[in-house]
């Protein structure tokens, strides 16, 4: 049998993906995995069965692993040749690096976001799948879906940050262990649990959509008050590395309006205590048109990314909860996932028509 060291980020779905064989196959021949869904930690040291595959291959719009950091790594590499502008616009806690693509050469800004969540990572996949087809049709002149890519983007150009919150992404699916920098502090806000399926906040157990000068203050006070798995806020507005990266790179580019995709829920969030423009009921009418989500004009909370953009802007702006479930969404959630929101996602560089 081969051996395979684990390195950073990978988890066994991934492993076998790699190696072309299942998931089950890798418990029948490590004993000490107990199921499918355990962490495999980095340094450890697993046989891997013959392949009978030399590897599967994924199906259209289909996920056989998550998608976290490295997967963002490896499309960041494959795009460099390719018609995308790419950015770093800050670090996470641990240091990774925030990227932001580019792509269009139009005069109206649009900014797409996701990996918000540390078990939201479809969100990343999602918007990366969305961005490659993107460049696929533009370089085709094709339609997709009756949009003529080529032509929208003559018109917009849409940024795009796939995971705003990697270290959470990374934790969520590969777990904690010693060597890990926030051991100690993870396992402290968790309570000593080594489960994270449940864990949303970034790295320092803040909550990247409750960091934001719209309501902080009484977001914060009916929130937990210290680090925490998911909502606490954080010790002041924009505390978090992640979230000043997104906050200074949304001052610097101007949108004329905002989608930040989040799970889960199938809903579409789309107004802030009256400070939305006219024009932003016509434009979730339409993206709830095209991915039949539900409009819903305020959420029950505060301090939320699209809430500071639509209060410091008067724009539009809204949040996408794709998917329906339990966090972190099975894998063979990403099928649903695209079928509802390409058309959305698309229909989006079409709203300036509106203003």
């Amino acid at each position: 049998m081969l051996k395979h060291v684990v390195e950073k980020g990978e988890t066994l779905a991934k492993i076998a993906n790699r190696y072309g064989v299942r998931a089950v196959d890798l418990l029948d021949s490590n004993s000490f995995i107990a199921h499918e869904r355990s962490y495999v930690y980095p340094g450890t040291e697993l046989l891997i069965p013959k392949s009978v595959n030399s590897t599967f291959a994924a199906g259209p719009f289909e996920c056989l692993y998550e998608y976290g950091y490295t997967e963002l790594l490896l499309d960041r590499n494959r795009l460099k040749q390719q018609r995308v502008k790419e950015s770093v616009i800050g670090k996470s806690v641990m240091g990774k690096e925030i990227v932001a693509f580019e792509i269009g050469s139009g005069e109206i800004p649009i900014f797409y976001s996701g990996g918000w969540h540390a078990n939201e990572w479809h969100t990343a996949k999602f918007l990366m799948t969305f961005l490659q087809t993107l460049i696929e049709a533009e370089v085709s002149k094709a339609d997709l879906f009756g949009y003529s890519v080529y032509e929208l983007l003559k018109k917009v150009t849409l940024h795009l940050v796939p995971l705003v919150n990697p270290d959470g992404v990374e934790l969520v699916q590969q777990g904690i262990y010693p060597e890990h920098p926030f051991y100690e502090q993870v396992l402290a806000i968790n309570k000593g649990a080594r489960t994270f399926d449940h864990w949303s906040s970034n790295i320092r157990g803040v909550d990247l959509n409750h960091q934001w000068p719209a309501g902080w203050e009484k977001e914060a006070a009916e929130s937990p008050q210290q680090p925490w798995p998911r909502h606490y806020s954080g010790p002041s507005p924009l505390s978090e590395p992640e979230a000043i990266a997104i906050y200074e790179y949304t001052k610097a580019n101007d949108f004329a309006y905002v989608l930040a995709f989040h799970s889960q829920g199938q809903e579409i969030y789309w107004g802030y205590k009256g400070f939305e423009p006219n024009v932003s009921k016509a434009m979730v009418e339409r993206l709830s048109l095209m991915s039949s989500y539900k409009p819903v004009h305020t959420a029950d909370s505060d301090g939320g990314y699209k809430d500071w953009f639509i209060q410091e802007t008067r724009r539009p702006g809204f949040t996408i909860e794709v998917g329906v479930g339990k966090n972190p969404l099975p894998l063979e959630a990403f099928g649903e996932i695209w079928s509802n929101n390409i058309l959305l996602a698309l229909e989006g560089l079409t709203l300036h028509e509106l203003m």
